[in-house]
C-alpha cells in the first residue's frame, strides 16, 4: 500500500482542515494508507522519503530551513507532490526554493472570489485530464507567476475582473501543470478556494488522477 502524507493548516479562510479531509478521503478510496498533521514540526521529525505522496494544504504562513529541506530532498529522491490553490501555490512566500520546485506562486485573483470563468482542457485524451471536458468555475480564478518548464493540462482566460492589468490584453493562465523535480513528480491545480469547490466533481476527478499520478 502506498502512503500519503498531507499537512494542513495556515490560513484559516481556505478551510485547511476541511479540504485536507476531502483529499484524504480520495487517497483512500485510490487505497493509500493517509497521514494528516496540522503541525510543520512534523517535517523535520520524520523521515519523509517513506512517503510516496507528499500533499501540502498549507497557505501563507513561514516555514524553517529545518522543515523545507526535508520536503525539498524527499521530492528530490522520489517523493511525489500534489496539491491546489493557496494550499499549494502559495505557501511560504518568502522561500524561492519551495516556489521554484512548485512551478509556480500565487499573485493576484482579480475580482475576487465569486468571478465566473471557463477551465479550458487541454487534452482530453491525456491520462491527467481523460474523459474531461471544459467547465465552469464560479470562484477565485488565480493569477500566477509560472515556470516555463513546466507542462500545462489546463488554463483560463484573463482578463475577466477589471483592473490595470487588462490593459496587457488576453492571456492564458495555466490552472493545471505538471513538472518534474530531479525524481520526483509535481502536480498543480489553482482550483479549490474552499471546500464546496474541491468538492466539485471536475477538481476530485483532476485531484484524483493528479495525486496518483504523482505518487512514487
Amino acid at each position: 500500500m502506498k502512503k500519503a502524507l498531507i499537512f494542513q493548516g495556515g490560513w484559516e479562510g481556505h478551510e485547511p482542515k476541511e479540504v485536507a479531509e476531502i483529499l484524504q478521503g480520495i487517497l483512500e478510496e485510490e487505497q493509500f494508507s493517509v497521514t494528516v498533521t496540522d503541525t510543520l514540526e512534523y517535517l523535520e521529525q520524520n523521515d519523509l522519503t517513506e512517503f510516496d505522496l507528499i500533499v501540502p494544504n498549507w497557505t501563507q504562513d513561514k516555514i524553517t530551513q529545518e522543515q523545507l529541506q526535508p520536503l525539498m530532498k524527499a521530492v528530490e529522491n522520489g517523493t511525489g507532490l500534489a496539491g491546489l490553490h493557496g494550499g499549494m501555490g502559495d505557501s511560504f512566500r518568502q522561500e524561492t526554493d519551495y516556489q521554484f520546485m512548485v512551478g509556480g506562486q500565487w499573485v493576484a485573483h482579480p475580482g475576487n472570489d465569486g468571478v465566473k470563468y471557463t477551465v479550458r482542457i487541454h487534452d482530453s485524451n491525456h491520462p491527467l485530464t481523460k474523459g474531461m471536458q471544459d467547465f465552469e468555475v464560479e470562484s477565485e480564478q488565480y493569477y500566477l507567476h509560472v515556470d516555463p518548464a513546466v507542462t500545462v493540462h489546463a488554463s483560463t482566460r484573463f482578463p475577466l475582473a477589471e483592473g490595470p492589468y487588462t490593459a496587457n490584453g488576453p492571456v492564458e493562465m495555466p490552472v493545471v501543470w505538471t513538472k518534474r523535480w530531479a525524481e520526483g513528480r509535481i502536480y498543480y491545480c489553482s482550483l479549490g478556494h474552499v471546500a464546496k469547490i474541491v468538492q466539485m466533481p471536475e477538481v476530485i476527478d483532476l485531484m484524483r488522477k493528479g495525486m496518483t499520478w504523482a505518487a512514487r
